[in-house]
């Protein structure tokens, strides 16, 4: 999937409406059960993904003005906001993804070329600002899974679900503890491999399947693991 985030907002744009739609046709049942996140509602989720998208409106105008702004003014306030929003009508929910959406493309068309040049404040330490974009699909196409809806793994394109992959990888491989593993996806003469090969199981299955189960959003039922043997279990993802 290409890194460059002008060409990744019809991506965004795509899987936005994807995300719409789902969040439509709940009613407020829907929304109170339980979603794939412990602890949150499906309520919660799509507040979450509504304050997401202003907190990366934030890490756009912090790359474009230069102005010391952080994605939220803090963790508390974000969890807050989040707590506060989950309860809202099914109306109100879509309003408020559809606004902050809204925002979001304004943000990035907004920014001229040097600006993606920028590092930002996020969440969890300095980002480059050219990664905004990706950041925003990943959060959108990840918690869309989690309102365990009609939306899984299997929905994702190949080229997410690759890059996806290829960056939880990364992400357990600099871990403190980094697992043995040899992720092996069908179809490919490419393995990814984290820790030390030698010895290591070898898991095997399509590559939204072995995504899905590397960031802790699915089981790994459709995979095989060689030699026969319990599946290895992935460290937690961000």
């Amino acid at each position: 999937m290409t890194t460059d985030p002008l060409l990744l907002m019809g991506e965004v744009d795509a899987a936005t409406s994807r995300l719409l739609r789902t969040a439509a046709s709940f009613d407020a049942a829907d929304l109170a059960g339980a979603s794939l996140l412990p602890g949150w509602t499906r309520g919660h989720v799509l507040a979450h993904l509504a304050r997401n998208a202003d907190g990366f409106v934030n890490l756009l105008t912090a790359a474009r003005t230069g102005a010391a702004l952080p994605m939220y003014a803090s963790l508390a306030t974000r969890n807050a906001d989040i707590e506060t929003g989950s309860g809202r009508s099914p109306a109100e929910h879509l309003d408020d993804l559809r606004r902050t959406a809204d925002l979001f493309v304004e943000a990035v068309a907004a920014m001229p070329a040097e600006a993606w040049a920028a590092t930002v404040q996020a969440r969890l330490g300095p980002w480059p600002a050219t990664l905004l974009v990706w950041g925003r699909l990943r959060e959108i196409e990840v918690h869309h899974l989690d309102l365990a809806a009609d939306y899984g793994a299997a929905d994702w394109s190949d080229t997410f679900a690759h890059r996806l992959l290829r960056e939880a990888a990364s992400h357990h491989a600099t871990g403190p503890t980094p697992p043995s593993m040899v992720l092996r996806l069908d179809g490919s003469e490419h393995d990814v491999v984290i820790g030390d090969r030698a010895g290591a199981p070898i898991v095997t299955g399509p590559v939204s399947d072995l995504a899905a189960w590397l960031i802790g959003r699915a089981d790994g039922g459709a995979l095989s693991v060689t030699p026969d043997g319990p599946l290895p279990t992935p460290p937690e993802w961000i």
